[in-house]
Protein backbone atom coordinates (compact mmCIF):
# COMPACT_ATOMS: atom_id res chain seq x y z
CA UNK A 1 0.00 0.00 0.00
CA UNK A 2 1.08 3.30 -0.84
CA UNK A 3 1.93 5.62 1.78
CA UNK A 4 1.19 9.37 1.99
CA UNK A 5 3.63 12.12 1.20
CA UNK A 6 4.77 14.33 4.19
CA UNK A 7 2.32 17.20 4.50
CA UNK A 8 4.42 20.73 6.15
CA UNK A 9 2.11 23.47 7.66
CA UNK A 10 4.34 26.38 6.53
CA UNK A 11 3.89 29.35 9.12
CA UNK A 12 4.80 32.98 7.58
CA UNK A 13 5.00 36.53 9.26
CA UNK A 14 3.93 38.58 6.56
CA UNK A 15 5.91 39.57 3.31
CA UNK A 16 9.35 41.58 3.58
CA UNK A 17 12.51 40.92 5.78
CA UNK A 18 12.25 44.09 7.69
CA UNK A 19 8.39 43.73 9.11
CA UNK A 20 7.73 40.25 7.78
CA UNK A 21 8.85 36.74 6.56
CA UNK A 22 12.08 36.49 5.03
CA UNK A 23 11.04 35.97 1.64
CA UNK A 24 14.10 34.01 0.27
CA UNK A 25 13.54 31.70 2.97
CA UNK A 26 10.25 31.34 2.52
CA UNK A 27 10.51 30.37 -1.07
CA UNK A 28 13.08 28.40 -0.56
CA UNK A 29 11.65 26.24 2.14
CA UNK A 30 8.61 25.92 -0.11
CA UNK A 31 11.01 24.64 -2.92
CA UNK A 32 13.10 22.32 -0.81
CA UNK A 33 9.63 21.13 0.32
CA UNK A 34 8.20 20.33 -3.07
CA UNK A 35 11.60 18.76 -4.40
CA UNK A 36 11.14 16.50 -1.24
CA UNK A 37 7.84 15.24 -2.77
CA UNK A 38 6.21 16.40 0.04
CA UNK A 39 2.99 18.93 0.11
CA UNK A 40 2.48 22.48 2.24
CA UNK A 41 -0.11 24.44 3.48
CA UNK A 42 0.81 28.06 4.65
CA UNK A 43 -0.70 29.72 7.42
CA UNK A 44 -0.27 33.15 9.13
CA UNK A 45 -1.95 34.91 12.30
CA UNK A 46 -4.59 36.91 11.19
CA UNK A 47 -3.31 39.91 13.30
CA UNK A 48 -1.73 43.47 12.49
CA UNK A 49 2.08 43.81 12.04
CA UNK A 50 3.68 45.50 14.52
CA UNK A 51 5.35 48.12 11.91
CA UNK A 52 5.30 48.15 8.49
CA UNK A 53 8.75 49.05 6.72
CA UNK A 54 9.47 50.95 3.40
CA UNK A 55 11.90 48.43 2.41
CA UNK A 56 13.65 50.78 0.15
CA UNK A 57 14.39 53.22 2.44
CA UNK A 58 14.43 51.34 5.48
CA UNK A 59 12.55 53.93 7.20
CA UNK A 60 9.17 53.13 8.85
CA UNK A 61 5.68 53.95 7.39
CA UNK A 62 3.15 52.91 9.85
CA UNK A 63 3.06 50.89 13.08
CA UNK A 64 0.63 49.16 15.31
CA UNK A 65 -2.52 51.25 15.49
CA UNK A 66 -1.98 53.29 12.69
CA UNK A 67 -4.66 52.59 9.48
CA UNK A 68 -2.71 52.29 7.06
CA UNK A 69 -0.33 49.51 8.55
CA UNK A 70 -1.03 46.01 7.21
CA UNK A 71 -2.57 42.67 8.12
CA UNK A 72 0.40 39.94 8.63
CA UNK A 73 -2.44 37.26 7.12
CA UNK A 74 -3.17 39.58 4.13
CA UNK A 75 0.78 40.25 3.33
CA UNK A 76 2.10 36.52 3.64
CA UNK A 77 -0.89 35.75 1.42
CA UNK A 78 1.62 37.72 -1.40
CA UNK A 79 3.98 34.98 -0.66
CA UNK A 80 1.55 32.16 -0.73
CA UNK A 81 -0.08 33.54 -4.00
CA UNK A 82 -3.46 33.88 -1.56
CA UNK A 83 -3.40 29.72 -0.85
CA UNK A 84 -3.50 30.59 2.93
CA UNK A 85 -5.17 29.87 5.69
CA UNK A 86 -5.58 31.65 8.64
CA UNK A 87 -3.70 30.22 11.46
CA UNK A 88 -6.47 29.39 13.80
CA UNK A 89 -7.32 26.82 11.30
CA UNK A 90 -4.15 24.77 11.87
CA UNK A 91 -4.42 21.47 13.48
CA UNK A 92 -1.49 19.66 14.29
CA UNK A 93 -3.18 16.01 13.23
CA UNK A 94 -3.67 16.85 9.96
CA UNK A 95 0.24 17.24 9.65
CA UNK A 96 3.30 15.64 9.64
CA UNK A 97 5.56 18.87 10.24
CA UNK A 98 5.30 22.41 10.57
CA UNK A 99 8.27 25.19 9.58
CA UNK A 100 8.85 28.64 10.39
CA UNK A 101 10.83 30.89 8.10
CA UNK A 102 12.80 33.55 9.65
CA UNK A 103 12.91 37.58 9.16
CA UNK A 104 12.24 40.22 11.28
CA UNK A 105 8.10 39.10 11.05
CA UNK A 106 9.05 36.25 13.57
CA UNK A 107 10.11 38.83 15.81
CA UNK A 108 7.49 41.42 16.08
CA UNK A 109 5.02 39.76 14.81
CA UNK A 110 4.77 36.05 16.04
CA UNK A 111 6.50 37.11 18.84
CA UNK A 112 7.56 40.34 20.43
CA UNK A 113 11.27 39.13 21.10
CA UNK A 114 12.67 41.86 18.99
CA UNK A 115 11.35 44.61 21.40
CA UNK A 116 11.38 42.51 24.69
CA UNK A 117 14.10 39.77 24.38
CA UNK A 118 13.68 36.74 26.66
CA UNK A 119 10.64 38.23 28.46
CA UNK A 120 8.91 38.25 25.16
CA UNK A 121 5.21 37.49 24.57
CA UNK A 122 4.04 35.17 21.46
CA UNK A 123 0.91 35.34 19.49
CA UNK A 124 -1.84 33.44 20.94
CA UNK A 125 -2.33 31.13 18.04
CA UNK A 126 1.24 30.62 17.20
CA UNK A 127 1.95 29.69 20.48
CA UNK A 128 -0.92 27.35 20.16
CA UNK A 129 0.32 25.58 17.24
CA UNK A 130 3.86 25.06 18.44
CA UNK A 131 2.23 23.44 21.78
CA UNK A 132 -0.01 21.74 19.93
CA UNK A 133 2.90 19.98 17.38
CA UNK A 134 5.11 19.10 20.66
CA UNK A 135 1.94 17.23 22.07
CA UNK A 136 1.46 15.81 18.69
CA UNK A 137 4.60 14.67 18.08
CA UNK A 138 5.43 15.77 14.85
CA UNK A 139 8.59 17.82 13.70
CA UNK A 140 8.78 21.83 14.44
CA UNK A 141 11.16 23.43 11.80
CA UNK A 142 12.70 26.87 11.89
CA UNK A 143 15.51 28.76 10.33
CA UNK A 144 16.88 32.67 11.09
CA UNK A 145 15.63 34.21 14.27
CA UNK A 146 12.25 32.43 14.03
CA UNK A 147 13.58 29.53 16.50
CA UNK A 148 13.67 32.28 19.00
CA UNK A 149 9.64 31.59 19.10
CA UNK A 150 10.38 28.10 19.28
CA UNK A 151 12.63 28.74 22.25
CA UNK A 152 10.02 30.64 24.32
CA UNK A 153 6.89 28.09 24.17
CA UNK A 154 9.24 24.80 24.62
CA UNK A 155 11.88 25.95 26.75
CA UNK A 156 10.75 24.54 29.34
CA UNK A 157 11.71 21.55 27.69
CA UNK A 158 15.13 22.76 27.17
CA UNK A 159 14.87 22.76 23.55
CA UNK A 160 17.88 22.85 21.49
CA UNK A 161 18.02 25.41 18.62
CA UNK A 162 20.30 27.40 16.13
CA UNK A 163 20.74 31.21 16.09
CA UNK A 164 23.74 31.67 13.96
CA UNK A 165 26.53 32.57 16.27
CA UNK A 166 25.08 35.84 17.80
CA UNK A 167 26.04 35.59 21.55
CA UNK A 168 23.34 38.63 22.69
CA UNK A 169 20.73 36.74 20.92
CA UNK A 170 21.86 33.14 22.46
CA UNK A 171 22.37 35.04 26.11
CA UNK A 172 18.31 35.48 26.03
CA UNK A 173 17.49 31.72 24.36
CA UNK A 174 19.32 30.32 27.34
CA UNK A 175 17.21 32.57 29.61
CA UNK A 176 14.04 31.26 28.48
CA UNK A 177 15.05 28.20 29.23
CA UNK A 178 16.26 26.53 25.78
CA UNK A 179 19.76 25.64 24.50
CA UNK A 180 21.55 27.75 21.62
CA UNK A 181 23.79 26.14 19.79
CA UNK A 182 26.49 27.46 17.44
CA UNK A 183 26.02 26.34 13.27
CA UNK A 184 27.44 27.64 10.44
CA UNK A 185 25.09 28.97 7.86
CA UNK A 186 23.97 25.63 6.31
CA UNK A 187 24.45 23.50 9.36
CA UNK A 188 21.30 22.09 11.24
CA UNK A 189 20.80 21.69 14.80
CA UNK A 190 18.55 18.65 15.46
CA UNK A 191 16.92 18.01 18.94
CA UNK A 192 15.94 14.37 18.73
CA UNK A 193 14.07 14.74 21.96
CA UNK A 194 11.93 17.42 20.88
CA UNK A 195 11.62 17.02 17.67
CA UNK A 196 13.04 20.48 16.71
CA UNK A 197 14.86 21.36 13.83
CA UNK A 198 16.54 24.43 13.17
CA UNK A 199 18.98 26.16 10.73
CA UNK A 200 20.92 29.56 10.87
CA UNK A 201 19.71 30.85 7.52
CA UNK A 202 20.38 34.98 7.10
CA UNK A 203 21.68 34.85 10.58
CA UNK A 204 24.98 33.69 8.48
CA UNK A 205 23.97 33.32 5.08
CA UNK A 206 25.17 35.47 2.78
CA UNK A 207 23.77 34.55 -0.59
CA UNK A 208 20.50 32.65 -1.62
CA UNK A 209 22.30 29.15 -2.93
CA UNK A 210 23.27 29.71 0.91
CA UNK A 211 19.82 29.96 1.91
CA UNK A 212 18.75 27.69 -0.08
CA UNK A 213 21.21 25.10 0.99
CA UNK A 214 20.61 25.23 4.42
CA UNK A 215 16.73 24.75 3.83
CA UNK A 216 16.68 21.62 1.71
CA UNK A 217 19.15 20.57 4.37
CA UNK A 218 16.50 21.66 7.11
CA UNK A 219 13.86 20.05 5.63
CA UNK A 220 16.07 16.52 4.82
CA UNK A 221 16.46 16.14 8.50
CA UNK A 222 12.65 16.72 9.11
CA UNK A 223 12.07 13.69 6.92
CA UNK A 224 14.41 11.80 8.84
CA UNK A 225 12.56 12.42 11.85
CA UNK A 226 9.11 11.97 10.62
CA UNK A 227 10.18 8.56 8.26
CA UNK A 228 12.48 7.21 11.26
CA UNK A 229 14.98 6.25 8.64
Amino acid sequence: METEAPKFAVVLSGCGVFDGSEIHEAVCTMLSIEQSGCSYQCFAPNTWQARTIDHYTGHAVAIAGDEDNRNVLAESARIARGQIKDLSEFKAKDFDAIVFPGGFGAALNLSDFGVKGADCDVNVEVKRAIEESHQEGIVIGAMCIAPVVIAKVLGKHRVHITVGNDSKVAAGVAKMGAVAETKSATDVCVDIDNKVVTTPCYMLATSIPQVYEGTRNLVDEMLELITGC
